[in-house]
């Protein structure tokens, strides 16, 4: 027997966990923290050596960038299922951001406060992002008792 795949709709015209109307993917405070390290990693790319531009650089800007797209088009879908998989697929995005981080210290290409920077940003976000994955988990468990009542 297959799962019932259930619409998004609520999502979009209620609130995110913590209660604030939701009109866009930009409102979710998952997002909007997902971008201020995007962002970090922006400006930090810039410091790194050329021999590295196309190396580790490219591929902290390919995470980094990951991490937004994910979440954005997991809110356009149009099931829970498929926004908690985008979800999903954006922690394992905060995490390789993480690991180029801490190689880049290691390599003396980031200082200990840019790492501690870059680190207490994925921590907030990746808080943010499985809060917003257990409210989705709840919110597809609700939908489906709905429908069969």
């Amino acid at each position: 027997m297959t799962e019932a795949r259930e619409p998004l709709s609520a999502v979009r015209e209620s609130e995110e966990p913590s209660g604030r109307s939701v009109q866009s993917f930009e409102d979710l405070k998952v997002w909007q923290a997902c971008r201020e390290l995007r962002l970090l990693v922006a400006a930090f790319v810039k410091t790194l050596p050329g021999s590295e531009k196309h190396r580790l650089a490219d591929q902290m800007l390919r995470a980094a960038r990951s991490t937004t797209a994910n979440i954005a088009e997991g809110y356009g879908r149009f099931h829970y299922q498929e926004n908690i998989q985008f979800c999903r697929q954006a922690r394992g995005s905060l995490y390789e951001v993480l690991d180029h981080f801490i190689s880049a210290h290691d390599e003396a290409l980031a200082t200990e406060e840019e790492l501690r920077k870059a680190r207490a940003l994925i921590d907030k976000a990746l808080a943010l992002l499985n809060g917003y994955i257990n409210y989705l988990r709840k919110a597809k468990a609700n939908s489906s008792k709905t429908r069969s009542d």
